[in-house]
């Protein structure tokens, strides 16, 4: 009985006559662990993890596959004093060696029981190619009795195989295929090239020629030449796919023609067919939470459409709400719609995939950081604008006067609204500027009960005020765009040092035009002044002079002065 799990008799190697040919095997054996380092890596990561659950009492640090002729046999676990990996590949390199003896019968294979392992030896006399542990048993789920079975069945599988596929004949047979998939491989190419050079010659005859009469006809609002290089581009991108998937089938076919080179191409293969495998596992789990999605991305939809009617119908005035006012129709139904969006996004969020994993919330924590530090204006201004919509500061087409910037409202968005000057300028300004600030709004009372404008003059003592106010209600009713209803009035605003100073007030319903009305009001005030004689007193006001200030009626319509007088 064997003591150590460590001795030296559970992995002896093979001497004497088999030296040369172990040392050979060995070479080969470190070339094929060099290009299947990365692949077998991940297999070990995984493997350790299953390990770990009911095997860890004996030590066990990983497993690693004992590759022959190519081909992965079966998988040994490993201890901390004696990788898996360096017992797989001495194991390989016993059943190998046994492979190159021609004198060897694989049937001689024989199975002896220590109590704590099985031993496989090849014959009555030779030393144990490896050792069943009951680790090995344990990883593999299975008895290690069953198992020491099926590993003498393997290995005698596997000396055969080594046997046969280096024969004259299979090699032979095997150069033939990797010559003929040559050929086809290049009959391939030039085809796939053929093809996508016709493909491409009738895209430019007919599509090409069909976006040039497009872009002509819009007037060159469609790019037909940015939209032809795009679809240029994804034909040499199909080509580029179809050329390497040409290339991989090829090299992937020769390579496990050969035992040689087999492993390698069974490593090439799990670098492709493992990815795509996992994403086919992933769309199908994916499948239940992709249905629940679709069902909710469709009442989310019909939510947002049952909501648009809503507020349409208020919008068209043909649905009243007591104490709802038409113009928040639209900018409540933004806050009912990103509400609906957001409730739908925290449910969907638990079936979107990868949203478990630690990069996902990773990124997302990330995001919200970055929102919450870099939004602080923009949060306040849209605040700002739902507030000012439902205070009913102003509308759209109001003529009003935020700070000193005075003009008509063209266009109020959530973070800022567009002013229109009497210049003719667009005047940008934050939401949250006007919410901490006055807004004069000379529509409003404009619409319902008319808007005053008032204009102020100075007369002096010498002239009755009954004649003065006479004169400047008979401006104001010269004036057109002015209303008759309710009637212009005169304020006396104050007794001045050298003159009165009377306020003309009269009534408009028109606030966008108040410019020009002061403008024709302050000229029908001169013009009814100067009929009657009367002079309008100047603030630097001194002493009366030898002559009024007037302008004789004759001289009302003097012509203009001309360069040639």
């Amino acid at each position: 009985m064997v003591t150590s799990s460590c001795n030296p008799g559970f992995y002896q190697s093979a001497s004497g006559s088999d030296s040369r040919i172990a040392s050979h095997g060995r070479r080969i054996g470190l070339c094929l662990l060099l290009v299947v380092a990365f692949s077998s890596s991940l297999v070990w990561a995984q493997s350790e993890t299953a390990i770990e659950d009911g095997s860890n009492k004996f030590g066990i640090a990983d497993t690693a596959p004992v590759v022959v002729n190519g081909k992965v046999r079966f998988n040994v676990v490993g201890m901390s004093a004696y990788p898996a990996e360096r017992r797989a590949y001495e194991i390989a390199r016993r059943i190998e060696a046994l492979a190159q003896d021609p004198t060897f019968d694989p049937k001689t294979l024989r199975i002896d029981d220590f109590g704590e392992y099985h031993r496989i030896f090849p014959g009555e006399r030779g030393k144990a190619i490896l050792a069943v542990l009951q680790a090995d048993a344990e990883s593999e789920g299975v008895l290690r009795t069953v198992l020491v079975d099926v590993l003498r069945t393997s290995i005698a599988e596997a000396i055969e195989d080594y046997r046969h596929d280096r024969t004259p004949a299979v090699l032979t047979k095997n150069a033939l295929y990797a010559l003929g998939s040559t050929v086809v491989l290049i009959a391939l190419l030039y085809g796939t090239f053929w093809v996508f050079r016709r493909l491409n010659g009738l895209l430019e005859r007919r599509v090409k020629l069909r976006m040039q009469r497009l872009e002509a006809r819009s007037q060159r609002i469609f790019q037909g030449e940015q939209v032809w290089i795009l679809l240029q581009g994804a034909l040499r991108l199909l080509r580029t796919l179809v050329v390497l998937f040409l290339a991989y089938v090829f090299i992937n076919f020769v390579l496990s023609l050969f035992p040689w080179t087999r492993y390698t191409a069974h490593t090439l293969f799990q670098y492709v067919a493992g990815p795509l495998g996992g994403m086919v596992d992933a769309i199908i789990d994916f499948i239940p939470s992709l249905v629940f999605l679709v069902v909710l991305f469709f009442i989310a939809r019909y939510g947002l459409k049952l909501a648009r009617g809503l507020f349409t119908a208020i919008d068209d005035k043909r649905l009243k709400i007591k104490g709802f006012e038409t113009d928040w129709a639209w900018p409540t139904y933004r806050i009912v719609r990103v509400g609906i969006i957001i409730f739908a996004l925290v449910i969907a969020y638990p079936h979107i995939p990868g949203s478990e994993s630690a990069a996902f919330k990773g990124v997302s924590i990330l995001l919200g950081v970055l929102f919450s530090l870099g939004s602080t204006s923009v949060i306040s201004n849209v605040i700002a604008g739902y507030s000012m919509t439902y205070r009913r500061a102003f509308r759209i087409g109001d003529r009003v006067k935020i700070g000193d910037t005075l003009g008509d409202v063209k266009e109020m968005r959530v973070l800022v609204t567009h002013i229109k000057t009497p210049k003719n300028e667009e005047v940008v300004i934050p939401n949250s500027t006007i919410l901490n600030g006055e807004v004069t709004n000379y529509s409003t009372m404009a619409r319902d009960q008319g808007l005053i404008l008032h204009t102020t003059v100075g007369i002096g003592y010498e002239v009755p005020w009954r004649q003065v106010e006479a004169m400047l209600l008979l401006a104001a009713e010269r004036t057109e765009g002015l209303l008759k209803e309710p009637k212009p009035f005169i304020r006396q605003k104050s007794l001045g040092d050298f003159a009165v100073n009377y306020e003309l007030n009269a009534y408009c319903d028109d606030a966008s035009q108040m410019m020009a009305l002061y403008t024709e009001m302050h000229r029908n005030i001169q013009d009814v002044f100067n009929e009657n004689g009367i002079q309008i007193m100047t603030p630097a006001y001194e002493d009366d002079p030898a002559e009024p200030k007037l302008v004789p009626k004759a001289q009302w319509h003097t012509p203009l002065a001309t360069e040639s007088e």
